[in-house]
């Protein structure tokens, strides 16, 4: 029986256009490094992940090449990144073919995270365990939702059962691969695989593991960084 291995692999071709800013916010500062050092450095941190990857548009001229040579031994560029993530994510899995086999396991990962732990990573390796389908983290909806039309409240949404989605989210690299050729319009990884009639299972996060999107977001992110 063959060992299973563990990959990481985080889109990174976007501009981040809502953080209002002249570079990709996956390169502003954040405690002193560009924000996604910080989550390279943790996925690069776990011992079960053989290795990272790191997917950039093909024209970055950003990517700040010395501040990762701590990370050398593990983290790994793929200058591949399409116009969507389910793009990046798709280049980026087929550039990965000559060194995965099918049934190891994958995690994606936002670049925009910079808040997620080893403990994070190593709970959802941890629970998905041999899962035939896989997991991400995620978080219940703690607040009422209210839908929105023209700009006032239509209704309210129950938040009974509802979980906001996070990364990392791992699959199967055969099954990743399948999933989102047949559904490449996909926000994450987990509507592709849902798109399949499969069900991924949900593994409880906290709200540290949040998308930095907005300029303050940089600013919450700096705080828990430094009062872990």
């Amino acid at each position: 029986m063959s060992i299973t291995s563990y990959f990481a692999l985080v889109p990174a071709a976007g501009g981040g256009a809502r953080m209002g800013t002249s570079i990709p916010k996956q390169y502003l500062t954040l405690a002193g490094r560009p924000l996604i050092y910080h989550p390279l450095a943790t996925l690069c941190s776990v011992e079960r992940i053989e290795r990272v990857y790191v997917v950039l548009a093909p024209d970055d001229e950003d990517w700040p090449e010395e501040e990762f040579v701590d990370l050398a031994s593990k983290l790994r560029v793929l200058r591949c990144g399409g116009a969507t993530r389910a793009e990046s994510v798709a280049n980026g899995l087929r550039e990965m073919a000559a060194i995965v086999t099918d049934e190891d396991w994958v995690l994606v990962h936002d670049a925009a995270r910079a808040c997620l732990t080893v403990d994070h990573v190593e709970t959802l390796i941890r629970v998905v365990g041999a899962d035939i389908v896989g997991g991400i983290l995620a978080t219940p909806v703690a607040d009422t939702l209210k839908h929105e039309a023209l700009a006032r409240i239509n209704a309210t949404v129950p938040r009974d059962d509802l979980w906001q989605a996070q990364t990392p989210q791992m699959f199967r690299y055969r099954l990743l691969v399948r999933a989102l050729a047949a559904a490449p319009s996909v926000t994450d990884e987990s509507g592709a695989i849902e798109a399949l009639g499969l069900k991924p299972k949900l593994v409880a996060a906290d709200s540290t593991n949040f998308k930095v999107t907005y300029p303050l977001d940089l600013k919450l992110a700096e705080w828990i960084l430094a009062n872990r």
